[in-house]
């Protein structure tokens, strides 16, 4: 009886936490990016930032989208692949404009070049349309071809979400190359994790199909050994600077003896 007379509580607060978690899975994914897009315009420097961290997230939700058609699933999820395009857009516009503008005397690179040396490094952000552009119709043309195979949709689906869960790796791979995380947000890093876990119990919880509860379980892995890496990278960085801290008082002394020296020697 006492249940029955709270409904009139529970029911529009059951419907508000829904709405606030499917509002939290459609824009949460885009929220770690905005301090690296924040450090990159500040900064004028985008070489902190892994580029192909765009091609992992660009591919993975236009599958994610044909995956889809073949298999229905939540609105949120859909919804949340076209926000992730939309952003990863805006990420590769302001690195292509930071980059072309400090390189100097470079040769122009274009997509209709197809040149494989310089794949996903060309000069112009229209170039990185037309690429997501020929590969959606490509992938599109085939989705449509293959729909009514329940194998194909479901191979889609685990190609998605697996593309998806290798995230980090790109960023993971351009620290390696580098030996050094200078440039990446760190916030941007953590995110990616608390992320993940949301994801994750988002996956569960809704009954959403496997694959997305397979990536759910993979993706924080990548993310944390990105962690790890940007933690290790801060730590290494600051075990170098401090012993020149230290020393630099007594660098400046012995430079103030040197001009005393140089004074009284003066004729």
């Amino acid at each position: 009886m006492e249940a029955e007379g709270l409904d009139w509580l529970l029911v529009p607060l059951h419907q508000l936490v829904s709405w606030g978690a499917a509002g939290a899975m459609v824009f949460g994914g885009v929220v770690p990016y905005i301090p690296q897009y924040r450090d990159i315009r500040r900064t004028q420097n985008a070489e902190g930032f892994s580029t192909y961290v765009c091609l992992v997230l660009l591919v993975a939700n236009i599958l994610r989208i044909l995956f889809w058609f073949g298999r229905h699933f939540e609105s949120p999820l859909l919804w949340q692949s076209i926000v992730m395009i939309l952003t990863m857009l805006l990420m590769l516009k302001l690195c292509t404009e930071v980059r072309v503008t400090n390189e100097l005397n470079v040769k122009r690179r274009f997509f209709a070049d197809f040149d494989p040396r310089h794949f996903w490094h060309w000069s112009s952000f229209g170039d990185y349309v037309q690429c997501v552009v020929a590969f959606t119709g490509v992938a599109g043309y085939i989705t449509y071809l293959s729909i009514d195979s329940a194998l194909f949709v479901e191979t889609l689906g685990f190609l998605a979400v697996l593309t998806e869960a290798m995230l980090g790796v790109p960023q993971l791979y351009r620290n390696y190359r580098h030996q050094s995380t200078e440039g990446m947000s760190i916030k941007m890093v953590f995110m990616w994790t608390s992320g993940d876990a949301f994801k994750t119990a988002y996956f569960l919880l809704n009954g959403a199909p496997l694959q997305f509860s397979v990536c759910g379980l993979l993706q924080p892995r990548t993310c944390s050994q990105t962690r790890e890496r940007l933690t290790w990278g801060r730590d290494r960085t600051e075990d170098t600077v401090k012993p020149l801290r230290s020393a630099e008082p007594g660098l400046r002394r012995a430079g103030r003896r040197a001009r005393l020296t140089h004074v009284e020697r003066r004729p």
